[in-house]
């Protein structure tokens, strides 16, 4: 990276670290500024998290700098964290500072507070978005720097519009039916069969792959076949007929386009992701904080645009009750009628455009 300050040259420094639920609401509005507005866009990140990965997977320039986690269960660290958050902001600073950045975005998540105060010590605009139900606490902290806020849903606990979640472009699109059959090829899957897309998650999710194994011969004696994601940290579950399973899925528009029904926690970039692809949903929700999963998807199992098990209550049984019903196609129909009133669409350009619109970029 080369320092500028070139009219021309419109740079944006995002920042979104550790889960895919921080990452790629980043990088999704990342595409709009690259691929609309000509922008340069760099993503800060840590070397811990999945962001080592996915960004360069994208596209897109990956700057290091030093993770601050919060040591909330062990106090007597609270010490240290003002110098390895120094060191961390320094860190952003050169890395905002040799990209010329114009304009700073932030997800939450470990890199998310030391950009904000290296933008907020730079004198840059910079941008909050939190995506989950409950706000958290480095994303409070850049709106009360002076970052402006965005939610996802009404009463996060922190100020802001309400937008939703930004999902990347071409999400659910699949106008030719390449992407589906991508899918079928790679997974080997039946054209004619309904298909249960599983998934726990970037790190898979044990309690859903125990219910999971206890309901496979039901389901697929009942005709369905099933894509599982069982997480790379987890062992590989034993092998049936009509059942496919993987570590983890790269090319997630591939499943998107093969499923029929998605069986899986609810983060909320992954409701906004099912929302947008038009895909009934039983949502699981992480039994852990304070029940932000379970909001995340609330507005949809509300409206029959979704199903819940709780943790507590899932195994096989469970699972082969929700699922059986869905092999109907009236039933599937009548869940994504109610997921077009969702509101995933253009959140991504719309938060693309506000930022090019304050560092003084038009579209392309």
């Amino acid at each position: 990276m080369n320092a500028t300050t070139d009219h021309d040259h419109f740079s944006v420094v995002v920042a979104g670290g550790g889960t895919a639920g921080h990452i790629e609401p980043a990088l999704a509005v990342a595409e709009v500024l690259r691929d609309v507005y000509g922008a340069n866009v760099v993503a800060l990140g840590t070397e811990r998290g999945l962001e080592t990965t996915i960004v360069p997977a994208r596209g897109f320039e990956l700057a290091l700098i030093d993770p601050v986690p919060i040591p909330r269960k062990q106090p007597w660290k609270l010490a240290g964290v003002p110098f390895k958050l120094g060191r961390s902001v320094r860190q952003a600073r050169k890395a905002m500072k040799l990209t010329g950045a114009r304009a700073v975005f932030g997800t939450g998540g470990y890199v998310s507070a030391p950009a904000y105060l290296a933008a907020k010590s730079l004198g840059l605009p910079f941008f909050v978005l939190e995506t989950n139900a409950l706000a958290g606490m480095a994303n409070k902290l850049g709106v009360k720097l002076g970052g402006t806020g965005f939610n996802a849903v009404p009463n996060s606990g922190m100020a802001g519009d309400v937008v939703g979640v930004p999902v990347r472009p071409g999400v659910g699109v699949d106008p030719d039916g390449a992407k589906r059959e991508r899918g079928l090829r790679m997974w080997g899957l039946d054209p004619d069969r309904p298909t249960i897309l599983v998934t726990g998650g970037s790190q898979g999710a044990v309690s859903i792959n125990t219910a999971l194994a206890g309901a496979v011969e039901r389901l697929t004696a009942a005709g369905y076949q099933i894509l599982h994601a069982y997480g790379r940290k987890n062992d590989a579950p034993a092998k049936h007929d009509h059942y496919t399973a993987v570590p983890y899925i790269d090319d997630m528009e591939a499943a998107y386009a093969v499923a029929d029904v998605v069986v899986c926690r609810s983060g909320a970039m992954t409701v906004a992701e099912n929302s947008a692809a038009g895909l009934p949903a039983i949502y699981i929700p992480l039994p852990h904080g304070n029940g932000e999963q379970g909001l995340n998807s609330a507005h949809l199992v509300s409206t029959g645009a979704a199903l819940r098990i709780d943790d507590a209550a899932l195994n096989g049984d469970v699972l082969v009750d929700r699922l059986l019903p869905l092999q109907d196609p009236e039933a599937r129909a009548t869940m994504r009628a109610a997921l077009k009133d969702s509101g995933a669409g253009s959140v991504a350009a719309d938060l693309a455009g506000r930022i090019a619109a304050a560092a003084g970029k038009d579209p392309q």
